[in-house]
C-alpha cells in the first residue's frame, strides 16, 4: 500500500596488491660452471637479472595500470574486508527443493492484453500460506488495516484482506499454531486495531519503535514467514488494499528451509529490538548472522540467491546490506537494468535532518555513461507523489539525452485511472511495486528507493542470480523482465512531460 514514511553511505574502493614471479635456471654440474669464460658468466648474469626484472615489474604494472574499480561497494565509513574485495565461491547450496513463485496484485479495473497470463494474486497468496502453517507464523510489518471496516461506507474489494485477517484470526484461536507479529510503532495514522484483536486471539504482538532505536525511520518490511520453511516478502502491507486497489510485486518461495532460516534471524533482530528497553547493539551475536550473502549466496536448482537487509546497524557480521545489494546488482549488469519504484529521490529526508544523497543516482549514471548498460527507470504518479520527485526524474533523464554521450537512460512515469468510487478510498491506485531487473539479477524489496530507506528504515531484498541465456524463458529473473516491460510498455505508462490536467 502507499502510506510511506519518505534515508548515506561512504565509498571506498580497493585495488589489488602486486604480485612476483620468478624462474629458476637449470644447474650445471661443477665442471661445466668451470668450462664457462667469464664473459659467458656476465651474459647469464645480465639474462637473469633481466628476467627477474620483468616479472617483478610486471605484476607493478599489472597493479598500477589495471582500471579503478568503477562500482565500489558503499560502507557506513568502514573498509572493505577481504572477503568483501574477493568474490567467494558459492558453498554447497540447500538440499531442499526450494520452489519460487512472483506474486502480484493487479488492481480492480486495471487491464492488460487479453493474452497476459496474470501470476498468482497476492491475497489469496497470503491466504494459502496461513491455511499451511502446522507450527509458526511470525510477520513483520509496517501497520496492519486488513479488516473490512476501516472505511465508511465499507468498500466491497475489502473481502480479500477481511479473509486473510479471519484465516490469522481462527488459527490463533485454536491455539496449535505460534503467532509472532513485529510491527511499527502504532500512532493516530496508524492504529493497532488489528494487531489488538489478534492479540486477544492468541497472537504475540511487538512493536518497534525506530525514533527511540536509531533516532527516525520505520519498520518497512512486508514479510510472513510459516513453519521457517516458507515465506513471502515484497511491496505488499497488511493492508486490503494492497490486495485489491494498489498494484503490488513480491515473491513466494516455499519448502526452502536453508534460506527461510535466513528470513528468521532478520525477524529476530527485530523480534529482539521491539522489547521495551532495547538498544541496538554495538556488534551483533555471530547467532543472528546469515548463512548467505553477496559473494557467497545459497547455491539451488533455479540460481543462486541470498536476502539483504536494513538499516546497516540492524546488520550482523556477514549480512549484506539492502543498499549494497542494489549497488552490487547494478554494477553487474551487462546489457539492461529495468527499475519498478514508487518514489525515486536521491536524498535523506527526515523530520530534522535533510542531506543530498546521489548514490543510487551515481550508480545508474555510470553504468548507462561507463558501461553502455540501457537504463529504464518507471516510477509512480499518484495524488501523494512528492512534487519534487519529479524534477529529480527530469535530471535524471536529462542526463540520458545528451547526444554527445550517447546514453541508453530513460525514465517514464506509471499512473492508472480511478472511478468517482475508488477515489473515496484513500491511499489507492498507485503502483507500489519496489523491484529491480537486469541480465544477470532479478531484486525484489520493501523500500521506496530514497536515501532514508536505506540508512534509517528496516527493509528487506530478495536477491536471485540467474544470467540471461536463449533457455531462460521459465526462470524468475525472465519473470519479472517480462512484468516489467509489460508495464513499460502499457497504457499506464507515460513520459514525464505526460499531463492528466
Amino acid at each position: 500500500m502507499g502510506r510511506e514514511d519518505s534515508y548515506s553511505l561512504e565509498e571506498r574502493s580497493k585495488g589489488g596488491t602486486p604480485t612476483t614471479k620468478s624462474n629458476q635456471q637449470n644447474e650445471k654440474d661443477g665442471l661445466e660452471r668451470s668450462d664457462m669464460t667469464r664473459s659467458q658468466k656476465i651474459l647469464l648474469f645480465f639474462v637473469l637479472a633481466v628476467v627477474l626484472c620483468i616479472a617483478f615489474t610486471s605484476g607493478l604494472l599489472v597493479h598500477f595500470l589495471a582500471p579503478p574499480n568503477l562500482h565500489p561497494d558503499h560502507h557506513n565509513g568502514s573498509t572493505q574486508t577481504a572477503e568483501e574485495v574477493t568474490t567467494a565461491q558459492p558453498q554447497i547450496g540447500c538440499s531442499d527443493q526450494c520452489l519460487f513463485t512472483l506474486v502480484e496484485s493487479i488492481p480492480e479495473s486495471l487491464h492488460y492484453q487479453d493474452d497476459e497470463q496474470p501470476h498468482p494474486s497476492t491475497g489469496p497468496t497470503i491466504l494459502d500460506l496461513i491455511q499451511s502453517a502446522e507450527q509458526t507464523i511470525s510477520v513483520a510489518s509496517f501497520y496492519w488495516t486488513l479488516q473490512k471496516n476501516d472505511t465508511t461506507p465499507m468498500d466491497p474489494s475489502s473481502r480479500q484482506g477481511q479473509a486473510v485477517f479471519e484465516a490469522l484470526y481462527d488459527i490463533g484461536s485454536q491455539g496449535q499454531v505460534k503467532i509472532q507479529i513485529v510491527q511499527n510503532q502504532p500512532s493516530a495514522e496508524y492504529p493497532d486495531v488489528d494487531t489488538e484483536r489478534l492479540a486477544a486471539a492468541g497472537a504475540d504482538v511487538r512493536s518497534i519503535n525506530f525514533t527511540r532505536l536509531v533516532g527516525g525511520g520505520i519498520l518497512h518490511t512486508k514479510m510472513w514467514l510459516v513453519d521457517k520453511q516458507h515465506f513471502f516478502v515484497g511491496s505488499a502491507n497488511m493492508d486490503w488494499r494492497s490486495y485489491t486497489q494498489v498494484k503490488e510485486l513480491g515473491v513466494l518461495v516455499q519448502n526452502c528451509s536453508c534460506l527461510a532460516d535466513d528470513m528468521e534471524k532478520i525477524f529476530q533482530i527485530y523480534w529482539k529490538l521491539a522489547l521495551q528497553n532495547a538498544t541496538v547493539p554495538a556488534s551483533w551475536s555471530r547467532d543472528f548472522s546469515p548463512a548467505f550473502k553477496k559473494g557467497n549466496p545459497d547455491v539451488v536448482d533455479t540460481g543462486a540467491v541470498y536476502l539483504s537487509s536494513s538499516p546497516p546497524s540492524f546488520c550482523p557480521e556477514g549480512r549484506t546490506t539492502d543498499l549494497d545489494a542494489i549497488l552490487d546488482v547494478i554494477s553487474k549488469a551487462r546489457d539492461f537494468i529495468y527499475i519498478a519504484v514508487m518514489d525515486y529521490m536521491p536524498f535523506i529526508q527526515l523530520d530534522a535532518y535533510n542531506r543530498y544523497w546521489p548514490v543510487l543516482n551515481d550508480a545508474l549514471k555510470t553504468a548507462a555513461y561507463d558501461h553502455n548498460v540501457t537504463v529504464y527507470l518507471l516510477a509512480s504518479r499518484w495524488q501523494h507523489s512528492n512534487p519534487d520527485m519529479f524534477l529529480y526524474l527530469r535530471s535524471l533523464e536529462m542526463f540520458g539525452q545528451s547526444v554527445q554521450t550517447r546514453v541508453d537512460l530513460e525514465v517514464r512515469l506509471f499512473e492508472f485511472p480511478a472511478s468517482p468510487d475508488q477515489n473515496q478510498v484513500p491511499y489507492t491506485r498507485v503502483n507500489h511495486n519496489k523491484y529491480m531487473v537486469t541480465d544477470q539479477h532479478a531484486y525484489i524489496g520493501t523500500s521506496n528507493w530514497s536515501g532514508e530507506y536505506f540508512v534509517y528504515t528496516a527493509g528487506i531484498g530478495f536477491i536471485m542470480e540467474q544470467p540471461q541465456t536463449d533457455n531462460d524463458t521459465m526462470s524468475l529473473r525472465h519473470q519479472l523482465e517480462n512484468v516489467f516491460l509489460r508495464d513499460w510498455n502499457s497504457n499506464y505508462s507515460h513520459p514525464l512531460s505526460y499531463s492528466t490536467n
